[in-house]
């Protein structure tokens, strides 16, 4: 039987509060020091060039069936043909990403600094938690839950007798520290809000690769099936006047 545990306000001041807070601070913090740290890139013209070929393909994708049949099969031609269509790549000319980062000095210095400022701050604040906040327990959520979240909300705690509702300290920490996007796209914006989940899936690559998404964008762009739907317009509207009239 799960035992339930009056909490102390004084962890609600001096726990809770302080953590949450500090959290806040430490991500406005560090998104202005990184945005200090990064240094200004003129963009590749082959890149920027890829991107809007990419675009005007997806806008061909989305209004095909608004255009006639003859100039749907000219522009698909002219995107997609195996001799100059533009998002035709060869295979011998394919760009491999981590050569490519490599390459470049400053695009390995930029994912260093960007990886120093998420690494650095995240280590300190955890330090500072599991030293002054162990073992505390923090709040509680006011719904049950299952067992499965007992590994997740009471991290720290090895106690199986304290019901599942009640988050430790140290879990309140990973809780502030992914799932404060919210509150910084609201006081950073929606495009400068640290996403700390984003920035971890980001180590794990090597910058990106735009032989591929041409070549998926080839791919979508020859299974589309045209229908041209000016014909059934008049249908259409006939349709919707029937109604209205009668």
């Amino acid at each position: 039987m799960a035992e339930d545990l009056v909490l102390d306000t004084a962890i609600r001041d001096w726990v809770l509060i302080p953590l949450s807070v500090v959290m806040v601070l430490i991500g406005i913090l560090r998104y202005f020091v990184s945005k200090l740290m990064r240094s200004f890139q003129v963009p590749d013209h082959k890149i920027v060039k890829e991107g809007q070929v990419i675009v005007r393909a997806r806008n061909l994708r989305a209004a095909a069936n608004f255009i006639p049949p003859k100039s749907f099969r000219s522009r698909r031609v002219y995107f997609s043909n195996e001799e100059n269509g533009l998002l035709f790549v060869p295979k011998g000319q394919a760009q491999n990403a981590q050569a490519q980062m490599f390459s470049d000095p400053n695009m390995a210095m930029d994912m260093m600094k960007k990886n120093l400022s998420m690494i650095i701050p995240q280590t300190l604040t955890f330090a500072w938690v599991n030293f002054f906040f162990s073992g505390f327990v923090a709040a509680k959520i006011p719904f049950p839950l299952t067992q499965r979240f007992r590994s997740m909300l009471q991290n720290g705690i090895d106690l199986s007798t304290v019901d599942v509702s009640y988050v430790s300290s140290r879990s309140w920490y990973f809780l502030n520290l992914f799932g404060l996007r919210g509150l910084f796209s609201l006081i950073l914006g929606e495009e400068n809000a640290t996403d700390d989940t984003q920035r971890m899936m980001q180590m794990s690559g090597f910058g990106f690769d735009p032989s591929k998404s041409l070549g998926a964008e080839k791919d979508g762009l020859d299974i589309v099936q045209h229908e041209w739907a000016l014909p059934k317009f008049e249908h259409r509207a006939e349709a919707v006047l029937k109604k209205i009239v009668s």
